[in-house]
């Protein structure tokens, strides 16, 4: 693997090759600190590292944006549906992970508690995205094929042509207006794919509150959370 040098640490360089890419494409994978460069087709390898050297200050800059990771574990605080959260491990107790008075307890071997918690976040933001963005589609008369969650590290959510909707699961972490408003988004998308006049009109009649609030958290908190279950 190829890393770049930087004064305190090293990050991994990550080569991608997409035949559609017309240049190359830079981004930082939050979720991994590394930076994923996309060749275009034609493209060595080599050029893609240069184009990542001569654009250091642009890395630089982005990686003093991550904040510590904070591992699944005993006593740690994560944001769930962005209020503060302590996980507690319950050995002996009955059940797998539940949810009371600001404590996310999870029982059993120690060993297990990362993934349940991840397993549980993860379950928990496909409840929250599947039952609002189901609803907005009905409110526009608009049919959903199908509601994916995942780990994406480029964008919060997308909808295709077909009226499919994907999402990141990380979204669990964000107070609920600005997941609502992501929801919103996508689903305006079924009607309007664009980003028009139109579309933003249809999203602030999905998404009551200020859609600008919800978009300005992102841009100021968006990166933060990708530092939990790191």
């Amino acid at each position: 693997m190829t890393m770049l040098n930087f004064d305190e640490r090293k990050v991994p360089l990550v080569f991608r090759e997409n035949r559609r890419a017309r240049r190359i494409i830079m981004r930082l994978d939050y979720g991994k600190a590394s930076v994923v460069i996309v060749l275009p087709k034609r493209t060595s390898r080599q050029e893609g590292k240069k184009f990542a050297l001569s654009n250091k200050d642009w890395i630089a800059e982005r990686l003093d944006q991550l904040a510590e990771p904070i591992p699944f574990r005993h006593g740690a605080v994560v944001p769930f549906l962005g209020e503060n959260h302590r996980i507690r491990h319950r050995p002996t107790a009955r059940g797998v992970v539940w949810c009371e008075e600001g404590e996310i307890h999870v029982a059993g071997y120690e060993e297990h508690l990362p993934r349940r918690v991840h397993e549980w976040l993860k379950s928990e933001a496909k409840r929250e995205i599947e039952t609002r963005a189901r609803d907005k589609a009905a409110a526009i008369g608009k049919k959903i094929t199908k509601i994916s969650i995942r780990d994406t590290k480029s964008r919060w959510g997308s909808c295709t042509d077909e009226g499919e909707l994907a999402f990141s699961w990380r979204l669990v972490f964000a107070p609920k207006y600005v997941l609502d408003y992501v929801v919103a988004h996508e689903v305006a998308h079924l009607k309007e794919m664009n980003h028009g006049p139109k579309f933003w009109k249809l999203c602030r009649e999905l998404s009551p509150r200020s859609i600008n609030i919800a978009r300005e958290w992102l841009e100021e908190h968006g990166t933060e959370l990708y530092r939990y279950g790191r």
